[in-house]
């Protein structure tokens, strides 16, 4: 999207700084004001616990004036409310486009699934580069609720650990049937990433996906009958909900 010299970040651990340097050709600071005082879009990405004293450090980087700079949090459970009063409070005077982001790490190969939510007032022409950034990592899905993030948080966010734990389950249970573990290991990844791909290649709903494998009085059946009985969809459901449930936790802290 764009090229490296383009692009600036900040870390507090100084060898990181270096790797990232020599490893992709990229600017660096090992001060986060530097970084917002050189660049059109901010991204914040670091521990929720660490996000108030860094929008301290560079709200005099957002004074008056630089109204071209834009916000994009990748912070778990921290509203654009807390951002923007900590930005208030740290003695930033008038409003600051803020867009928060929850991407997982699937993005790491191009194939992220990306929630992101933005205040109705921010320009288009802020937000079609901030769809075309995101874009190039994965595919992006804009909520109109800010609290629907947590939703997203909860099955996006850290749904690839879900499924990393059914391709283990299913790595284990084909070594319990004598396969190798070598062999198992790659019949589980090629079954998970054939069927996600046909599913999104698919004009078919998931049902119809389901009943396409499954024959009657066949070996699909019995296997969809054990996760059945074993409550599968239910397991799914807590889940999604346990981790839904802390992100809101997490925002309502900043209440």
């Amino acid at each position: 999207m764009v090229a490296p010299s383009q692009i600036t970040a900040s870390d507090t651990h100084i060898d990181r700084l270096l790797y990232m340097a020599e490893e992709y050709g990229i600017k660096v600071y090992n001060k986060n004001f530097e970084v917002a005082e050189s660049s059109d879009i901010i991204f914040l990405s670091v521990k929720p616990v660490n996000l108030g004293e860094i929008l301290e450090d560079i709200a005099s980087s957002l004074a008056p004036g630089t109204d071209s700079k834009l916000i994009v949090s990748v912070v778990a459970g921290k509203t654009t409310t807390f951002i923007c009063e900590t930005l208030a409070d740290a003695g930033l005077s008038g409003a600051v486009s803020v867009v928060r982001t929850m991407p997982n790490t699937p993005a790491l190969v191009g194939q992220g699934a990306i929630g992101i939510y933005y205040d109705h007032g921010i320009p288009e022409e802020k937000l079609i580069l901030v769809r075309l950034v995101l874009s190039s990592i994965g595919t992006v899905v804009e909520v109109r609720d800010e609290a629907l993030l947590d939703g997203v948080t909860g099955l996006s966010g850290s749904g690839p650990a879900y499924v990393f734990l059914f391709m283990d389950a299913l790595v284990k249970a084909g070594v319990k049937t004598g396969l190798s573990e070598e062999d198992a290991k790659v019949l589980a990844l090629k079954t998970t990433l054939g069927a996600a791909e046909l599913a999104t290649r698919s004009d078919k709903s998931l049902q119809e996906l389901i009943d396409m494998v499954t024959s009657p009085g066949g070996t699909t059946i019995e296997g969809l009958k054990a996760l059945r009985a074993a409550d599968f969809e239910e397991i799914i459901n807590s889940a999604v909900k346990a981790a839904t449930e802390k992100s809101i936790e997490l925002s309502a802290g900043d209440k």
